[in-house]
């Protein structure tokens, strides 16, 4: 009776960890930060391997730029963007938060292009570096 509540606290506790975006991944941070919400982590490369370009680009309408869109969770519940294939049929529903939303938060909407690129940080956190280096040769 014990190794089922270690694997479940784990598994709460790997779910609950911010995820760092990998290569090809996009953070999606244009409501989250406002509602409270981690910025959303979108494996692209995990999803085109699935799918054609087509797919999501033509037939559902994403932008080909990160933050382009103006999705938030009123059109995925409505079936819309995300929620064409993300609605409890095809794949996992919006029940489960973390799952989608698992990224650092304010971590500005961006494209992960790189194995060596760090994420921008957030736009407070690079003004506050301006500033402390403005007064440097």
């Amino acid at each position: 009776m014990k190794l089922p509540s270690l694997l479940m606290f784990l598994m709460l506790l790997f779910v609950a960890t911010p995820t760092p975006a990998e290569y090809g991944d996009v953070v999606i941070n244009n409501y989250s930060d406002g509602a409270g919400m981690r910025p959303v982590v979108f494996p692209h490369w995990f999803h085109r391997v699935r799918f054609r370009c087509k797919v999501c680009h033509a037939d559902l309408g994403f932008q080909f730029k990160a933050g382009g869109n103006q999705i938030n969770m009123l059109k995925i519940i409505d079936g819309q963007f995300c929620g064409a294939c993300h609605n409890g049929e095809i794949a996992w529903s919006v029940e489960n938060c973390n799952l989608c939303h698992s990224g650092k938060p304010n971590t500005p909407t961006q494209v992960h292009e790189s194995t060596l690129q760090k994420l921008a940080p957030a736009p407070a956190a690079s003004a506050a570096a301006a500033v402390k280096t403005a007064g440097k040769p």
